[in-house]
Order: structure tokens, then sequence, then C-alpha cells
């Protein structure tokens, strides 16, 4: 009789979830291992005797040690810390989660009409007594008349494209290849080679592409130049594809006309003389044409069905020839 697979997850899980994971589980040959205390200490104690770890930061040691794991999962979709520490384990299967693509898409969404709407300006006024000032201080624009780039077509940006069909806006995609492009869509896909064709030609510029060393400042003085004075931005991806000196120079100057901003470029910031955080460098809340938002575009956060592409690999895993989804090539970091 074969035995169970056990799997490891390397974090305080709270009860809620835990209960969850184990009621999609109960079926399955799985032995889930919850440590109490959950700590390096419990972890490493399992480590030799498992066949899976689910988590987000493992250590090199617990990497290491876990020499009959075949499967780990991060619960999340970045994967760009975990390149150098599975370097030596070609042996195992590192998968992501996208379980908050539908999350991200609609805050996405909400972001841009936004800024169509002018929603966060005409709020401002109305706060401080400017009753209706009409489209001469802020008109709005309809989204059928734009046209939407998509940098990046993975779970989050297909989302969005799906969102935005009854809006009946031009849409048109950059990405590296036209795999996931329709044949009815491929008039309007754009290999990376062209991305300053691709910027050129779109009012909307939505990145959701992940922080990879190809991806790194990808979008600089120029593309936004490219976008042009009455262009929008919106980031969702990582703040390192953009660079922050030429982002703020861009709105600073009017260089663009708008940017909605999820992710940002220093996330361990102190607090500064009036015991105030602010994630980056340059002085984006003096500006006022950017939105801010502070990384929680994936909220809910405990919405339990964004756990249903972990709890499919751990169902995988299980088979003698496990079809397992979203395994990312760390070489190139997605």
């Amino acid at each position: 009789m074969m035995s169970n697979k056990k799997v490891l997850f390397i974090w305080k899980v709270d009860d809620r979830l835990k209960t969850h994971i184990i009621q999609n589980l109960k079926s399955q040959p799985l032995d889930l291992i919850f440590p109490d205390p959950a700590n390096e200490e419990a972890y490493l104690k399992y480590a030799g005797e498992v066949d899976a770890i689910v988590g987000w930061r493992p250590t090199e040691e617990l990497i290491s040690k876990a020499q009959k794991m075949k499967l780990f999962v991060n619960p999340g979709a970045g994967v760009r810390h975990l390149r150098d520490k599975f370097s030596k384990r070609q042996d195992v299967a590192v998968a992501n989660s996208h379980g908050n693509a539908y999350s991200t898409a609609q805050h996405i969404v909400a972001m841009l009409l936004s800024a169509t709407n002018k929603l966060i300006q005409h709020h401002q006024w109305m706060k401080a007594g400017k009753w209706r000032t009409g489209d001469k201080e802020g008109k709005s624009f309809q989204i059928k008349t734009l046209k939407i780039g998509l940098l990046g077509y993975g779970h989050i940006n297909r989302q969005v494209h799906e969102f935005l069909k009854p809006f009946q806006a031009e849409v048109y995609f950059c990405k590296r290849s036209e795999d996931g492009i329709t044949k009815e869509e491929s008039h309007s896909f754009y290999p990376l080679e062209r991305i300053h064709d691709f910027i050129s030609l779109v009012d909307v510029l939505i990145v959701t592409v992940p922080h990879t060393s190809g991806s790194e400042s990808m979008i600089g003085a120029k593309e936004l130049e490219l976008l042009g004075e009455n262009g929008i931005l919106i980031n969702t991806g990582r703040g390192a594809v953009i660079e922050e000196e030429a982002l703020y120079h861009a709105l600073q100057k009017k260089q663009i006309a708008f940017a909605a901003v999820d992710v940002w470029y220093k996330y361990d910031c102190d607090e500064n003389e009036e015991g105030k955080k602010y994630p980056y460098k340059y002085p984006f809340h003096e500006l006022e044409n950017i939105l801010f938002s502070p990384h929680r575009a994936a909220s809910p956060l405990e919405d339990l069905n964004r756990w249903s592409d972990v709890i499919f690999n751990l169902k995988q895993l299980c088979l003698n020839e496990p079809a397992y989804i979203n395994v990312v090539d760390l070489r190139i970091g997605y």
C-alpha cells in the first residue's frame, strides 16, 4: 500500500484557512502538516520527510534539508526571491498562485474608471466646497473612445480584458510571444521588440508584468514620452518595472496626464520627522495627477477561493504523472 504524501505549510495558517484546505483535500492521500509553533525549528524538524512545501519565503537550509521535496508552492504570484534559493534544486517543481487575478483586475478597472471619470478630483473639490465645477476643470472620458494597451497578458490582464469588453474599447496587447492571443486578436498584438510602437498607439497603458531582469526599468523616460500628454498609466505589476525618477518627472511636467499606482519602490520605508511613511524617493504625494493605492489590489485577502490553484497542485502531487499549473521558470523569473 502506497504511503501518503506529506505537505508542510511554513507559516501560521489561521483556523479558517486550515479548515478550508483540509476539507478540500480530505479525499486525497495526503498528510497535511501545520506545525505549532510555526517557526523555523519546527519546519526543519519535518523537512526531511515531506514531499511538498507551501509558503512564501523558505530558507536555503530548509530547501537543502527537504531532499524528498518534489513540489514547492508559493501562494502568491511573485517568485523573484526564490531564484537563487532553488538554483541547486532542479528536481523541484516551483509553482506560484494566481488566485488573486480577479480581485487585481477589478482593482485595475476601478482605477481606470477613477482616472477617466476624474472621481478623485471632483471628490476633493466638493469637500472643499466647490460645487459642480463641470467639464471645464475636469471632464470625463468615455472608455469606448480610448485605445487600451495591456503590457503583459497573464492571468490578471486577461481578466482585465474580459472586464473591458462591455465598454467597447479597442484593446491592444504587448508580450513576449503570441501565446494566448486568439486569431481574431492577432492584429492587435505587439511583440516586446515593438513596445515603442505599441505605447505610441495606446491612450491607456496597463502594466502587470512581473519584476525580472528583463522587465526592470522597462518603462522609462522615452516610453512615458511616447505615451503622451493625454496618456494614462496604471501599474499593478511591480514598481521597478517603471523608472521612479522618470515617472515622477513625467507626472510633474504633465508629460502624461495621469497615473494610478498600486506597487511602489521602497517598502521598508522609515517614518519622516512628521511620523509619515512614503514608499518612494520622489515626492509623488505633492502631485495632483496621481492616484495612490497601497499595494492592495489583491484584496480581499481572506477570500478562500484564491487558494484554488494551491489546492489543485496539491491534488496533482498525489498522481503518478502530475500536471502542475503555474510552474515558473526561475531563470527568467515567472
